[in-house]
């Protein structure tokens, strides 16, 4: 059945951790806690200076957060968080927090999207209140789709913090709150997008929207964080030898790169990491380890 998918996961409450900790047996707690802390400590963090992408951009790592490389952030993303397979550069964890932890608050995926060089032309002149109703509607046109597919609805309810690109340094970000039908707290997705000759680098938070206030506290330090090197920056772009994507700024925002795909395909794409914010690692792990229902 199609709801046992991925996206199903945004309906279960953020207290099944304490239900199901309560439920469990003392043998069963140790068994788990075992297996976390192997886990964790399995974990190679990182600080300062990282190389991503085959050296065509650099993370300095934040102060405050710890870095997880391309390989076990993707164990992380599939292995502990139940998302299909992907390509990923690595999360950022605030330097406290850990993917089993059971206070997850939020973590940042950094991937690549190779789409082409993106022109910033129409960045001066968008509206964002008629940006948003587009998304909007686009939003309820999907939700039929969806429903058609046996999937539950998601309502755009506005924007958490409103797009702003710096012209400057190429750098774009905003923040939409989300609402899932049968969930009563709503969730967020923030995005900061770094723009360079042939592609762009994603840095998506992956949490509720309660953590909206740490993020926008933090946002410049993450944006200062990341940057393509020397030949690859925006500024290196050859019109003649490099690929033009076929949306600007405004279609950036809009999700309009997945649109060809159809609106089903690009709600999977995007929205996939999230889930951890509903439902938790700590819910998944369990399962793996104990099955669906207690002995």
């Amino acid at each position: 059945m199609k709801k046992l998918l991925l996206l199903s996961f945004f309906l279960v409450p953020l207290f099944a951790f304490s239900q199901e900790n309560e439920q469990m047996t003392l043998e069963q707690k140790e068994i788990l806690k075992k297996k976390f802390d192997s886990i964790e400590a399995s974990f190679n963090y990182k600080y300062g200076k990282i190389t991503l992408q085959n050296g065509i951009a650099e993370l300095n790592v934040p102060e405050g957060y710890k870095y997880l490389g391309p390989k076990q952030s993707a164990f992380v993303l599939s292995d502990l968080w139940g998302n299909p397979p992907s390509e990923c550069l690595g999360l950022l964890f605030p330097k406290n927090m850990s993917p089993l932890s059971e206070d997850f608050t939020y973590a940042v995926e950094i991937t690549y999207s190779d789409e082409g060089y993106i022109s910033d032309e129409d960045a001066k002149d968008l509206d964002y209140d008629d940006l948003l109703d587009e998304m909007q509607q686009d939003t309820k046109v999907g939700n039929e789709e969806r429903k058609k597919l046996g999937y539950e609805s998601i309502f755009l309810i506005g924007w958490a913090s409103e797009p702003y690109y710096d012209a400057e340094t190429k750098k774009l970000h905003w923040a939409k709150e989300l609402s899932f039908e049968g969930y009563d707290k709503n969730t967020l997705n923030y995005n900061i997008r770094v723009l360079g000759k042939e592609g762009y680098l994603n840095l998506n938070v992956i949490g509720d929207i309660d953590v909206l206030p740490t993020v926008k506290k933090d946002v410049d330090y993450i944006l200062s964080s990341v940057s393509f090197t020397e030949g690859n920056t925006y500024a290196d772009f050859n019109p003649e030898y490099d690929k033009v994507a076929a949306y600007g700024i405004g279609g950036l925002i809009a999700g309009k790169v997945l649109a060809k795909a159809g609106f089903f395909a690009l709600i999977l794409k995007f929205w996939k990491v999230i889930a951890i914010a509903v439902l938790g690692a700590f819910s998944i792990f369990k399962k793996k380890i104990f099955g669906s229902k207690e002995a």
